[in-house]
Parts: C-alpha cells; structure tokens; sequence
C-alpha cells in the first residue's frame, strides 16, 4: 500500500511543479511568439515575407500546443501507474520467477504500455500537424514499419543492457556499480560506432553524394583539412519529411557526416559546403568524444547513487512495497531520477549549444567567409519553419543549438570578410 510519508510528498510536489514548469515554459515560448513575431527580424528581410512568418509562429503555437498535451497526458499516466499500488503487486506476482527474467518484465510492461499510449500523438503529429504544413511525406506502412523496427531495436538492445544490469547487482555485490558502469560506457561506445552503420541504416538509405560539382568541392575541402572524408553521404530523408538538416556521428572508421537529401535539394553548393564544414568543425573539436566523457563522469555518479538507493528502504515502503527486489529499486531509482533531470537539462543544453558555436567559428576558418553559412541558416529555418524569436527561458531548456538570431549575428562578427 502507497504510504503518503515526508519522502513521497516531497517527490510528488517535485514531480508536480516540474511538470508544470515544462508545459509552462511550452506556454510562455507561443505568448512570446505571438508578442514580438509579428514583424520580419532584420536579417531575415527578403528571405521570409509576412505570410511566411505568420506560417512559422502558426507551426510553432500548433506544435507547442500539441507538446502540453502530449507532455501533460504521459505525466499523469506515469503517476497514476507510480501511485495505484500496481508495482508492488506486480513485484509480488514474480516473486517466484527467475531474477532476470522478473527484472525484464516488471520493466518492460510499463514501458510498453507508455509505448501504447504514445501511437495515438506520434499518428497525430506526423499526419495531422506534419502533414498540414506539408512536411510529412511517410506513408501508413512507413509509418508502421518504423515502429516495429523500433520496438524490435529497443526490445534486443534493452534486454541485453537490463540483463547485464541485474546479473551484476545480483553477483557482483557491493561493487556491482563499477562494473556496471564500465559495461554502460563500452556500450556505449560500441554504439557511437554502430549506430551510423548498422542501425541508422534500417531507417533510411545512405548513398554517396553524387553531384560531382559538390563532391569535387568536398574533396577540395577535404584536402585542405588533411582528412580522409570517405564516410559523407546524402541520406533518403524526403521518404518521411521535407525538414532539412545534417549531422555528424560516429568514431574511427565509422565516422560519418550525413547530409539530408532535402537539404541538398534546396542549397547551393557554397551553403551546402559551408553546413559541411560546421560538421567538420565538430569532427576538429572532438566534439564526440567530449560528450561520452561527459556522460561517463555523470553516469558513474549516478551508478554509484543508485548502488545506495536500491537498498533504501523508506523509498520502497513509500510506493508500497513490501519487499524489495534490486530491479525493482532500480525501476524506482528512475522513477525519482525522472523530475531531477528537468533541472539538469539547461546544463546538457548549454554545453550542446557551446559545441556548436565552436563548429559556426570553425566553418568561418575553413570557408574564410561568414555569407554561406548565414545563407544557409535562413534557407533551413525558411524550410523547416524555424521559430526566430524563442523565450530565452525556453532556449535554455530546451535549445541544443543556439537561436538562429543569435548563430547569424555571431557570424557576422566573425566573419573574415569584414575584418
């Protein structure tokens, strides 16, 4: 039975207050929007007339509109499972059944059934809101075979991370977290190297660039870099959206810098190498292995934490558990991390913006001109209906880039042309 104790209180009004924290920044984001949207910021004149602006703050209040309710919907169904007592009759029901097996399933049928309650906006956002701005081009079987690739992905990879979890806790003592952790991080690793080249490609096709003006271009870039730039490529992104954008992901050989199809269809060979060299700049910066160091000296205090909290007794008795089987102190572990990480999410989100300020002034170095990129920028926030002017208490939570205002004016400041 749920014990409304000191601790859970305390737990539920962070829970509560965060959550609304999140949908409220959503709301001040479209009220400012509204506010101070209504005219064509000065470097945008020309590129964007009033009625595509109007188009940009609609998208932007739809889709904003569409995030409190999804948002709001999974945070009360996630505390009605926490509060009901389903848990601990479930952690009761496989008392009897073999550790790893329990850990898997008390795990995984919650999650399912958030998976369940998720189909329903993920239908809506892409053939409701996606398609009435004509950015959705996935068709139903698309659309469904994604979501078996996804489950069947998430369903191997999580039973052989949550497996390897429970054996440790269970034989591995009061050390279990050292080695978990050094397993989580070479997983982790293995993953920066296979995801670009085994799982990125069940989603979408990656083929070599074929305009041989740009891939001429690329090798001269290249070159002047003095790197071996064979893992570009051009990814089939129209399949599903008409959103343009590029990354840059993996380590040693599997390195790989993608650009969407849509965006190459939309660019010009100068903005298209400019956007190549941010990439490169990412690549220069090491800015990959920065963040698997960073997640490695967070995530060992958090295994460390969790090695503490799975035998704390007041947190089982406070959700109303009787007993207190590791995976589910683990569940619970999550359950508590969850509102936590509402208030260290501005910290990731300053250090991503950080990283890409450093590849804008890396492209300036190579490209030795701030005009391409900022052509670029404007092209990609006119095609993917960028909002222009977010609340900067937004940007803080939510920006893994800076806002676009903010990336043109910098350029401008740096731009060799004008020094």
């Amino acid at each position: 039975m749920i014990t409304f104790n000191r601790f859970l209180i305390i737990y539920l009004v962070v829970y509560v207050v965060t959550s609304v924290a999140d949908m409220l920044i959503d709301r001040i984001n479209a009220r400012y929007g509204r506010k101070f949207g209504k005219e064509v910021p000065e470097p945008f004149k020309g590129v964007i007339d009033e009625g595509e602006l109007e188009k940009i703050n609609q998208y932007t209040l739809d889709n904003t509109s569409f995030s409190m309710v999804r948002t709001g919907t999974h945070k009360i169904l996630f505390l009605s499972i926490i509060l009901s007592g389903v848990l601990p009759w479930f952690a009761n029901a496989l008392s009897g059944v073999n550790f790893v097996l329990a850990g898997l399933i008390f795990f995984a049928l919650p999650g399912f059934f958030m998976m369940l309650i998720d189909l329903p906006f993920d239908y809506y956002h892409s053939f409701i809101i996606e398609e009435r701005y004509d950015f959705n081009t996935k068709t139903i079987m698309v659309w469904v075979s994604d979501l078996i690739k996804t489950l069947v992905l998430t369903a191997v990879i999580g039973t052989i991370l949550m497996s390897a979890l429970f054996l440790m806790v269970r034989y591995a003592a009061e050390t279990w977290w050292i080695w978990t952790w050094a397993f989580f991080l070479g997983f982790q690793l293995l993953m920066t190297i296979l995801y670009p080249t085994v799982i990125a490609p069940l989603f979408n096709r990656f083929t070599p660039i074929e305009d041989p003006d740009l891939v001429r271009r690329i090798k001269e870039l290249a070159k002047k870099e003095g790197l071996n730039l064979k893992g570009i490529y051009q990814m089939d992104a129209t399949k599903r959206s008409r959103h343009s954008n590029a990354y840059f992901s993996g380590l040693g050989k599997a390195k790989r810098i993608v650009l969407f199809d849509s965006l190459i269809q939309s660019h010009g060979i100068d903005e298209i190498v400019a956007i190549l060299a941010h990439e490169i700049g990412h690549l220069k910066k090491n800015h990959i292995k920065k963040q698997l160091a960073i997640f490695s000296l967070a995530s060992v205090f958090l295994f460390y934490l969790a090695s503490k909290m799975i035998t704390w007794e007041p947190m089982f008795e406070s959700f109303g558990f009787a007993d207190m089987p590791a995976y589910a102190g683990l569940f619970l572990v999550g359950v508590l991390w969850e509102p936590v990480g509402f208030f260290l999410s501005p910290v990731g989100m300053a250090i991503s913006r950080r990283f890409e300020r450093e590849a804008d002034l890396y492209s300036l170095k190579i490209i030795k001109a701030a005009g391409p990129l900022i052509s670029a920028l404007k092209k990609m926030a006119k095609d993917n209906l960028s909002n222009l002017r977010p609340h900067p208490l937004y940007i803080w939570f939510n920006y893994s880039h800076p806002p676009l205002l903010e990336r043109i004016r910098r350029l401008e400041e740096n731009d060799p042309v004008n020094k």
